[in-house]
């Protein structure tokens, strides 16, 4: 016999298929056999079409196709007899599924063998009918599966309500259907037609209101003595597992009893008692047992209120967290994170093992463990629990430090109780784990340290000592570098002293030491030896013995290959050289930062946030407070693309940099040389930031939109400025003159009126750039009241650039006697494609009240 041929047993054509070396060797013989087969068919050959769908069937577990041999399962399926339907059913289960559409031609057959009398071939149509039903299946073969819930045979009975199972959740209208045969199911007493009633109740009770209240009603007694019953059931061989009768049965009654206690509190009453009897009689040394034990614990933690058995349940969770095995412990932890927000004062009495399980050798468990210790922190154990973490982060893995760092800093910042408290912990994490501390964090720390004036001294003695153990740490080394800048005289001086803490010798020359050696650190990056350029331009106003020094080592970056350095290297060399009579302002202490401001903006993530000192702060959930009332947020809401804001003004230097400064009076067509102390603090302290680099400036404030719609400084920090212009401190270059005007007129628009105030745009074009709109904006007060403090913003979307000019001032006189101007550039990258939108606020002030009015302007000429 050719051993490819149609009457090839099945096994040997596996041998031949385990016999090949290479995947073509396995593709030839697949091919020669499905040729072989499809011969057969197109013979009709009924001698082997059980050993050809067989070898199919082979065949397209290997991955091949074979859907030419799907009408081989319905021919199998209509024949008499139990071997070929065996067949033929399990092809049809394989090979085929329910979006097949020549499935539809099996129902007539399925519906016959579902009457059929021999009760195996029923049992055959009803496994294939609860595998691959579809709706139509569904609606046309309900009823002979209702029928058969009640046959005599207790497996068919198994096999109809499985079957069910699939029918209502393929039809769920089916479902009032089998209401009644279902409830009778229930009280069945072979195990295994029980657990499939039992199953297919839950699955009643998900789809269907009505089912579920039928069954609170009739049946949550019955199953409470049920599950009673099977807890005090003696040992039955036939249905024990390490020593538990039936878990499998145990499980499901549980499962069922949580859906029907949910929401109810007389379903929940009747089965309080039932479940204390499982939570205290169930062993928990095996397997078995513990499943059992947690799946009563999460019915009693979804039915309605019981204190009592809440407190066992989470107990019982509590044990769970000392068992060895890693999977128990596991669901453990996740049960107690969703109990917590039940219970959580029975949960707090578990810490110790929990925090234990932040220890734990498995990573899983870890992470886990660490997210519920977060949960579990309030003010009254944050101090132990953070004393806890912070001692295991010196010896954690390096793999896990990021996350217990990001965890220990959040716990710190948010349930800190004063302040000397949050700077000493913050500075253990800095030093065991700075280079884990995320940006925002050691800013935060910043500027809790400048708001904490009576802790200056004590911050700059601890942060020198932790400098001098460890300057591996690169945010320890930024925020020591930043107060041994502003409070060096503090560190020499031991100015602040507290009673916690150890005298400390410190000379001008060691605290230029530790900032010098934070320049050269291989290791340190852009910010860190900016910040370190900027503490040592401070020291040499502070220690002007030390001045000379300090000039060498700032000269030293005039040819730095970065530009950032070579850039400060020159300016803070001209101050040291030039201008010694004004290096004393220049250099003065930050101003005290808005500490709620910033926890406002971190915690609502909007960098581009304007901040605001007005409005009474409120305590928000996560710790921080912000302000109340912000007139100046949201605005970037103009569309699914992310605008470019804009300000006008000082306020733009108060959001980048958290200051609440008066804006600078700004006069028309003159240059002007910003004051010191305010404009040229603020632009020295503007770390890590690229200027902007622009050879037209012609004014220190310029707040332009960049290709990444962030903000950046234009300001007195340009190196790249033309070689013709002046000193950077004595002054600016002339203002470049104005572009003619020379483009087509565009019609005045009034871009904005109110009751009070009218905003009107007159429009100009660049000569051969039509990319490009000049905008002049006019205000115009409509009211008796005078107008102060006045700021305008704008925001465009993500394809446009918009840069504003400063303001022609901030005070609007009263009943249109005088106008503010203030001048835009708007740059349209879809321009002939999409025309120009624009949102606006503007915020003034009325009789010292705050006004806030905002719109969006629509109107704009088509062809800008």
């Amino acid at each position: 016999m050719n051993p490819f041929s149609s009457g090839t047993r099945l096994r040997d054509m596996i041998r031949a298929i385990r016999a090949c070396k290479t995947a073509a060797e396995e593709r030839a013989v697949v091919r020669k056999e499905c040729a072989a087969i499809r011969a057969a068919i197109n013979e009709n050959d009924q001698d082997y079409r059980h050993r050809n769908l067989a070898k199919l069937m082979f065949i397209h577990m290997l991955g091949y196709p074979t859907h030419f041999g799907q009408m081989e399962c319905l021919k199998l399926i209509a024949s008499p007899g139990f071997p070929e339907k065996r067949i033929g059913y399990l092809g049809l289960m394989l090979l085929l599924d329910e979006r097949q559409e020549v499935l539809m031609l099996v129902t007539n057959s399925v519906k016959q063998d579902l009457n059929h009398t021999n009760q195996y071939i029923v049992g055959l149509a009803l496994c294939a009918l609860g595998n691959i039903c579809s709706a139509e299946m569904a609606r046309d073969l309900a009823p002979e599966v209702e029928r058969l819930l009640q046959f005599r045979d207790p497996n068919i009975r198994k096999k109809a309500a499985l079957c069910s199972i699939r029918i209502i959740k393929k039809v769920p209208d089916l479902a009032e259907n089998f209401i009644n045969p279902v409830a009778a199911l229930l009280k069945e007493k072979h195990h295994g037609v029980l657990i499939t009633g039992v199953q297919l109740c839950t699955d009643l009770c998900k789809v269907s209101p009505e089912a579920l209240e039928y069954f609170r009603k009739k049946c949550t007694d019955g199953l409470v003595r049920t599950l009673r019953d099977l807890v005090n059931s003696p040992y039955a061989p036939e249905y024990d597992i390490a020593g538990i009768t039936d878990p499998f049965l145990h499980i499901r009654l549980l499962k069922l009893l949580r859906v029907l206690g949910r929401g109810d509190a007389d379903a929940s009453d009747s089965m309080n008692d039932i479940l204390a009897q499982v939570a205290t009689k169930t062993e928990s040394n095996k397997n078995a047992g513990n499943a059992i034990l947690y799946e009563c614990v999460e019915t009693i933690m979804s039915i309605e209120d019981n204190g009592g058995l809440r407190v066992l349940a989470i107990n019982i969770l509590g044990r769970f967290l000392s068992n060895r095995d890693n999977n128990i412990r596991y669901v453990a932890l996740n049960m107690l994170m969703r109990a917590i927000t039940v219970d959580a004062q029975a949960v707090q009495r578990h810490r110790a093992t929990i925090l234990e399980c932040v220890k734990d050798s498995d990573a899983s468990i870890r992470k886990r463990a660490l997210e519920l210790v977060y949960l579990l922190v309030n003010e009254s154990n944050v101090k132990p629990l953070t004393k806890e973490l912070v001692d295991y982060l010196e010896v954690s893995d390096q793999d896990f430090k990021g996350d217990l760092t990001a965890k220990v800093c959040s716990i710190i910042e948010k349930f800190s109780p004063e302040k000397s408290w949050y700077i000493d912990q913050m500075l253990k994490v800095l030093t065991e784990a700075g280079n884990f501390v995320k940006d925002e964090v050691w800013h935060a720390l910043v500027v809790v340290i400048s708001n904490a004036s009576d802790l200056h001294g004590y911050t700059v003695r601890a942060l020198f000592r932790a400098l001098q153990t460890t300057a591996e740490q690169e945010s320890l080394v930024r925020v020591a570098v930043w107060c041994i800048g502003e409070y060096g005289d503090l560190l020499v001086s031991n100015a602040g002293m507290l009673n916690v803490e150890d005298p400390i010798t410190v000379t001008e020359s060691d605290a230029v030491d530790i900032v010098e050696s934070a320049i050269k650190r291989h290791a340190s990056d852009l910010t860190t030896k900016s910040m370190a350029l900027i503490a040592l331009l401070k020291l040499s106003s502070r220690f002007p013995s030390c001045s000379g020094r300090i000039k060498d080592i700032v000269v030293q970056h005039k040819g730095s290959l970065v530009l950032e350095l070579q850039q400060r290297s020159l300016e803070f060399n001209s101050i040291i050289e030039k201008h010694q009579n004004i290096r004393s302002a220049l250099v003065e202490r930050m101003p005290v930062l808005d500490e709620a401001t910033f926890g406002g903006r971190r915690a609502s993530s909007l960098p581009n946030t304007v901040s605001t000192s007005s409005g009474t702060a409120v305590k928000l959930p996560n710790g921080v407070a912000k302000p109340s009332a912000a007139p100046l947020v949201d605005l970037l809401d103009l569309s699914d693309d992310v605008p470019a804001p804009s300000s006008s003004g000082g306020d733009f230097l108060q959001d980048l940099l958290g200051v609440n400064l008066p804006p600078a009076t700004q006069s028309e067509g003159t240059n002007q040389t910003p004051k010191a102390g305010t404009d040229v603090l603020l632009d020295l302290l503007s770390i890590g930031s690229t200027p902007a680099q622009d050879n037209n400036l012609s004014t220190p404030d310029i707040l332009s939109s960049g290709q990444d719609n962030k903000p950046i400084i234009a300001s007195l920090d340009l190196l790249a400025a033309p070689s013709n212009m002046m000193d950077l401190l004595d002054g600016l270059g002339p203002a470049p003159p104005k572009p003619a005007e020379n483009g087509p007129a565009y019609p005045s628009i009034v871009a904005f009126e109110s009751s009070s105030l009218r905003l009107t745009f007159n429009f100009s074009k660049q000569p051969g750039n039509p990319q490009t709109t000049m905008i002049s904006g006019s205000f115009t007060n409509l009211s008796s009241n005078l107008f102060t403090d006045f700021v305008f913003q704008a925001a465009v979307p993500k394809f446009l650039q918009l840069h504003l000019d400063p303001a022609s001032g901030n005070s609007l006189p009263a009943s249109g006697n005088g106008t503010i101007t203030q001048s835009l550039k708007v740059t349209n990258s879809q321009h002939g494609k999409k025309p120009l939108v624009m949102r606006l606020r503007i915020a003034y002030k009325v009789d010292g009240k705050d006004v806030l009015e905002e719109g969006q302007i629509n109107n704009f000429p088509r062809d800008l």
